[in-house]
């Protein structure tokens, strides 16, 4: 068993299936080695059992379907928003999957690191950037039946981010990281 993953009897005594008290979504370019490394250990050393995943995802299985199972069995998600977090197609996926667990009753705190709400909440800035590549995309695609599955993702992205960035979250704006 994963070293970070509850006990058995620890799982079952919680109301659903839960292996990891904290899933916690970043972009690993920006955060991995700095805030969000921090913050998974002080979360490990206050006891959470947290998935993060570069240690969470065994060597050989789909990425996407064990992001999705350590979403629906974690009770907490984090979501460390960054500069470059839209740039990344697996950050709004994430998301996306987040929200579903939320209307289930999760935990969902979001982090703007050296980020402002309102670039994720109105899309500007990087995230501008991110959606307007995209959305580039979107017009060189050929493919009607792609174009318009990529169009219909990208309206999904859209909502999410706007959605959680609607929820009080910490705003670590200038923060020198250590």
């Amino acid at each position: 068993m994963h070293p970070m993953k509850l006990k058995s009897q620890e799982a079952s005594s919680l109301a659903s299936p839960c292996s990891y008290h904290v899933f916690l979504s970043f972009r690993g370019e920006d955060t991995r080695k700095t805030f969000t490394d921090h913050l998974y250990t002080a979360l490990d050393q206050a006891g959470f059992l947290t998935f993060r995943d570069d240690d969470g995802i065994e060597r050989g299985e789909y990425i996407k379907s064990e992001l999705e199972k350590a979403i629906r069995e974690s009770r907490i998600s984090i979501i460390v928003f960054s500069k470059n977090y839209a740039s990344s197609t697996w950050c709004p996926e994430e998301l996306v999957m987040i929200l579903k667990r939320k209307t289930l009753g999760d935990v969902v705190l979001p982090v703007f690191y050296d980020v402002d709400p309102s670039e994720v909440r109105k899309q500007i800035g990087s995230f501008k950037e991110a959606f307007t590549r995209y959305e580039e995309k979107l017009k060189s695609e050929t493919v009607e039946l792609a174009k318009e599955k990529l169009k219909d993702k990208v309206g999904t992205w859209r909502a999410a981010l706007k959605e959680v960035a609607a929820v009080a979250g910490m705003n670590l704006q200038n923060q020198v990281d250590e």
